[in-house]
């Protein structure tokens, strides 16, 4: 028969601490109030709460440590566990040995929180008392006084993720087990919290997208922010499956399906506003990477002027896109702002008295006012077959998402030369070699010289914050050559990031274009009918006053606006290595 647990009340009187006398009326003002025997007994004054903790320690067949003697503080090792878990729980890491974490605890009958801390920690737990006033000293002594404080943006690199969703979880059980009629429902369960609180926390840090990717032993967690990926954090690899099938279950898609590549879309209210994600999922080794891309209504009306155009660049822009027929194409690689130049584009020609038509794969944005019709291969509706049906709908204005093959080529160069405006996109690195891309693909010279009216490439380069960039009075030697600015023009006109609150600690607020503008004339169209080698095409539309994507980052450069490195790194300057620079350089 088990032998039954000597009460509290027993063992301090047995110490000599307190009397029966003073048991008996800390027991009744206990009763009564709904507090503890050890708070009471330490409230009216007949122990000590270090006394109590030690009786606790005894009852439960615990150690009990002396954070009061020499040497105690050494003993902690808060580097064991996440500070936000100390702060608020209120314990302390002692060591680690055979997977086992000693942990200074409070109260040996807070069974949730040790179950929290398990499962947060994936450790076993040996749990040791101590007095709570010792423990919240020391915890005040380690890290000061005062709570950690969490801004609206980018949270602390050392919180997990994880904390938050589970935490609240573990308080709202423990304030079920007073209150009954508190339910639990769906909505608190942590993984629920965890994914909500990360798709909140990437679209308040202004990404553009959001990186779920199972590694061996984690699952990363990665922010596209200003072009650049950010680690966030690193989640727990028993997380991974749960987390995944959730992000999938809002997507709309197959959670069981998981050999096969899907998209969905997923939309939420974030801060009054209400949010798009595109999702996607892709096959990995270790598990399903999957990617949400942040679709911002707002970023495609941000007007021509904001999006970076030079004076030049934007008047004949607004030309071409007014021009009643032929092919306008913007070219770049993935994620340099096309689609966002041809919305703008669209969103002026908008009007009452035009009717435009799209094709595109997917449909990111809709607007009012414009047909747009969404690519569906697997029942046969291809871009192709869109752009048959759209020419017999009288349209003014036709967007093709992307030229991906002769077939569709040809229909749009068709649709040019009958009356049309067609604008769409070509994975090319700059503008002349759309001519030979397009000629590549299969479409005959003589049509892509007479349908093209202008071809413009673009990149999307950081913007310099405001609030903390400064004079760059020693600018790289090896950048400056890579963009072309010499001595004298850099003299005072040159700046660098430096980092603050404002911008994440990057130097970088915000993205601007940089544009390579070729608009057709009479030698470059003959060029295109003669087959003429790339070099000869880029010399003559230079000679017709193209300004290339280093030259136009130039200028942005000498305005203050970004920095030669960033440029640099962009534009991908032909025939130039920046590793091999560097090396040069070392």
């Amino acid at each position: 028969m088990a032998r039954s647990r000597k009460k509290l009340g027993d063992i301090l009187v047995e110490w000599g601490v307190t009397t029966p006398d003073q048991i008996e009326k800390a027991v009744a003002m206990a009763r009564g109030s709904g507090r503890r025997l050890g708070d009471m007994l330490v409230e009216m004054g007949a122990s000590s709460d270090d006394n109590v903790a030690k009786a606790l320690a005894k009852q439960f067949g615990l150690e009990f440590v002396d954070l009061s003697a020499q040497g105690a503080a050494d003993r902690i090792n808060p580097k064991l566990i996440p500070e936000d878990l100390i702060r608020k729980h209120h314990v302390l890491p002692l060591k680690k040995t055979n997977g086992r974490l000693q942990l200074i605890m409070e109260d040996p009958m807070n069974l949730e929180l040790a179950d929290m801390l398990r499962f947060r920690l994936n450790t076993e737990i040996e749990t040791k008392l101590a007095s709570p006033t010792r423990i919240r000293s020391l915890i005040d002594a380690i890290f000061g006084g005062g709570s950690t404080i969490i801004g609206a943006g980018m949270v602390g690199a050392d919180e997990s993720l994880v904390t938050e969703s589970i935490d609240r979880t573990i308080d709202r059980s423990v304030d079920r087990s007073v209150d009954k009629s508190i339910d639990i429902t769906v909505e608190d369960a942590p993984i629920i919290r965890l994914v909500n609180r990360i798709i909140a926390e990437a679209v308040r840090s202004r990404a553009s997208d959001i990186h779920i990717e199972p590694m061996a032993d984690r699952v990363r967690l990665r922010y596209r922010i200003d072009g650049v990926c950010i680690e966030r954090d690193n989640l727990p690899k028993r997380m991974q499956n749960a987390l995944l099938s959730r992000v999938k279950l809002m997507a709309g898609v197959n959670i069981a399906e998981k050999r096969l590549p899907q998209d969905g879309r997923i939309k939420m209210p974030i801060d009054e506003n209400t949010i798009d994600f595109r999702v996607s999922s892709c096959p990995a080794y270790h598990g399903e990477s999957i990617v949400l891309r942040i679709l911002r209504p707002e970023s495609v009306k941000i007007g021509l002027v904001n999006l970076g155009f030079e004076e030049d660049n934007l008047a004949a822009f607004n030309r071409i896109i007014r021009r009643p027929n032929g092919i306008f194409l913007v070219t770049g690689p993935t994620g340099s702002g096309k689609t966002t130049t041809l919305y703008s584009a669209l969103d002026v020609l908008n009007r009452p008295d035009r009717k435009i038509i799209t094709a595109e794969d997917p449909v990111e944005y809709t607007f009012a006012g414009i047909n747009q019709c969404q690519v569906r291969d697997g029942i046969g509706l291809t871009f192709a077959a869109i752009l048959r049906s759209m020419l017999r709908q009288a349209p003014d204005v036709i967007l093709i998402g992307e030229i991906r093959d002769k077939e569709v080529a040809e229909i749009a160069i068709q649709a040019a030369l009958t009356g049309h405006l067609v604008f769409s996109t070509l994975h090319t690195n700059d503008a002349p070699s759309a001519i030979t891309r397009l000629i590549d693909m299969g479409v005959k010279p003589f049509l892509v010289a007479s349908s093209i009216q202008a071809v413009m490439a673009q990149r999307l380069i950081r913007v310099l914050c405001t609030e903390c960039k400064v004079l760059d009075e020693h600018p790289d030697p090896k950048y400056m050559r890579l963009t072309g600015i010499s001595s004298s023009e850099a003299q005072g006109r040159v700046y660098k990031a430096e980092g603050c609150a404002v911008c994440s600690s990057t130097g970088f607020k915000g993205r601007r274009a940089i544009f390579e503008m070729m608009v057709m004339n009479s030698q470059v169209r003959d060029l295109a009918f003669k087959l003429a080698p790339l070099v000869e095409i880029r010399q003559a539309a230079i000679a017709n006053g193209m300004r290339t994507l280093v030259e136009d980052g130039k200028t942005k450069i000498l305005k203050g606006i970004t920095t030669p490195g960033e440029v640099a790194r962009m534009a991908q300057t032909e025939g130039v290595d920046l590793d091999e620079e560097e090396e040069a350089v070392a």
